[in-house]
């Protein structure tokens, strides 16, 4: 079984810098390469986002690893599956988490912000909701779901053929050591890249270039797997192979397209 191994200690102001346009140039140099993602980024239109079908060109070289995001493609999280039990009007829960404890303060300490420090100015900012601002931080827990089950049985398949998996997920650095006793399956990745160890968060370039020179990978020839657009953009940029996870069955299909080895389906 593989199992996660702790990382040379690398930063985003570590790892060598490159500019998007100079990595994109090296990669079309290569002449195996046929541009399966370059329209996106070029043409501004949406080929890396959509799934695979016969109107594209296959790369000739095999992909040879892959790297997963966790949060909306391995593991289910949701601040609302706290808030709920804290809200009885759903029109006010959404309200606070998009005017009080919002996407772009939980990006933040995503990328490493204190949480004591983040939690206690913002219940300053909104001292009426004072409470449910702290349960962000005290009950976070019950915001995390399950495995995303047909994505698991994929890393497995992949770690079964001895495919090496890596993980790069904007996540806590706190909250994700709280995360890992949950989900076994963490343990199978050759490395993980947490945006709160960093000091980046994605989609900004630094933490791309923080794991591949960390576990000194092939962009080229490395599929990139995450639920968010802006994500898969930024990757495509880089080079890798990348794919917006809208579902364990499409992702299957496209991973087998790329000449990864894996089942026709899961019962397969």
């Amino acid at each position: 079984m593989r199992r996660y191994r702790e990382p040379v200690a690398t930063t985003a102001a570590s790892a060598p810098q490159r500019s998007s346009d100079a990595v994109v140039a090296g990669r079309e140099a290569l002449p195996e390469w046929r541009g399966i993602m370059r329209a996106s980024v070029a043409d501004g239109a949406d080929v890396a986002l959509r799934p695979m079908d016969t109107e594209w060109s296959l790369p000739t070289v095999r992909a040879t690893a892959v790297v997963f995001d966790l949060g909306g493609v391995l593991i289910e999280w949701d601040p609302r599956r706290l808030y709920r039990q804290l809200f009885d009007d759903p029109a006010a829960m959404e309200s606070f988490l998009s005017e009080v404890c919002t996407p772009a303060w939980n990006a933040r300490l995503d990328a490493g912000r204190s949480w004591p420090e983040a939690i206690e100015s913002l219940a300053r900012e909104f001292p009426a909701q004072r409470d449910v601002i702290l349960a962000y931080d005290a009950r976070w827990e019950e915001m995390l779901g399950g495995s995303i089950e047909g994505t698991v049985q994929i890393l497995a398949e992949l770690r079964d053929a001895g495919i090496p998996c890596y993980a790069l997920s904007n996540w806590s650095a706190a909250k994700f050591v709280l995360t890992r006793p949950r989900f076994p399956f963490l343990e199978w990745f050759e490395g993980i890249v947490i945006s709160g160890d960093v000091g980046a968060s994605k989609p900004d370039p630094a933490i791309y270039r923080v794991l591949v020179a960390r576990y000194r990978l092939t962009p080229s020839t490395t599929v990139f797997v995450d639920d968010a657009e802006p994500n898969v953009l930024v990757a495509a940029e880089l080079g890798f192979r990348a794919i917006r996870f809208t579902g364990a069955p499409r992702l299957r299909a496209d991973l087998r397209g790329l000449g990864l080895p894996l089942v026709a389906d899961a019962a397969g």
